[in-house]
């Protein structure tokens, strides 16, 4: 039977390369955003303009997946946001965005998804950062908002296991927007690309495929012994030690 996989945040950058890839491997597809649907999105995949933040509107993300797949075999919580701050530079508006969407958001969709998982051998795919194991600076905020998706996903793990796998994805340097806003928060953003470049032993920065692809065997079947699980793809990055291996 065809599965059937929710991904937040699906417009652009690592969730559209998600809701591709999934497209791709035969999946039922819903996905979500604030804004409307995406060019180019294909007609089968079923989009919703949601706020994953409400819980109204997470309850209508699921409920779509219901009414038009009659389940929910697959989450994937891919939606997030940044604030470039320092805690001391932080403003509780600041706090609002960034929890909500990386903490409130992904509780509010796993928390419904989980009435379906329960009965049906679900499986929950968040997307976490290398940051919520070490800290970018100037991004207090995005650090420990990754460090409680890490967390919760493996409570889910062990409280709603066997019927339900639930594993983090923790990204390094993706090419994409957010990343592109965090190089530009140096005092030389072209500089510290290059001495960022040189600490990845693969020699390149991610692309959003890269993510997906690592979702593509999380979401199917040859990783059911994987759960509770933070898996690292960031190129060897966070691997070496502090010195910079271009320069020796």
């Amino acid at each position: 039977m065809t599965k059937t996989a929710i991904v937040t945040g699906g417009s652009r950058g690592i969730g559209r390369a998600i809701v591709d890839r999934l497209h791709q491997d035969g999946l039922n597809i819903i996905t979500c955003g604030r804004g409307d649907r995406p060019d180019g999105l294909p007609n089968e995949i079923i989009w919703v303009k949601a706020d994953v933040t409400k819980l109204e509107d997470a309850i209508a993300v699921c409920q779509q997946a219901r009414d038009t797949f009659g389940s929910i075999d697959v989450l994937v919580n891919n939606a997030g946001t940044q604030v470039e701050k320092t805690i001391a530079d932080s403003t509780d508006d600041d706090w609002q965005l960034v929890i909500d969407t990386n903490c409130k958001g992904v509780f509010n969709m796993c928390r419904e998804a989980l009435k379906d998982m329960a009965t049906s051998k679900g499986n929950i795919i968040n997307i976490g950062s290398i940051s919520g194991h070490v800290s970018d600076p100037s991004m207090a905020l995005y650090n420990a908002s990754k460090a409680f998706v890490h967390g919760l996903t493996r409570s889910i793990a062990i409280d709603h296991g066997p019927q339900v796998r639930c594993n983090a994805v923790c990204p390094g340097w993706i090419m994409t927007q957010m990343a592109e806003d965090g190089f530009a928060l140096a005092k030389d953003p072209e500089r510290a690309m290059s001495d960022a470049l040189a600490r990845h032993p693969v020699g390149r920065f991610g692309k959003p495929e890269d993510i997906a692809n690592i979702i593509s065997w999380l979401a199917s079947d040859e990783s059911s012994y994987v759960s509770g699980a933070c898996m690292t793809v960031d190129g060897g990055m966070t691997s070496a030690s502090p010195l910079n291996p271009g320069l020796f």
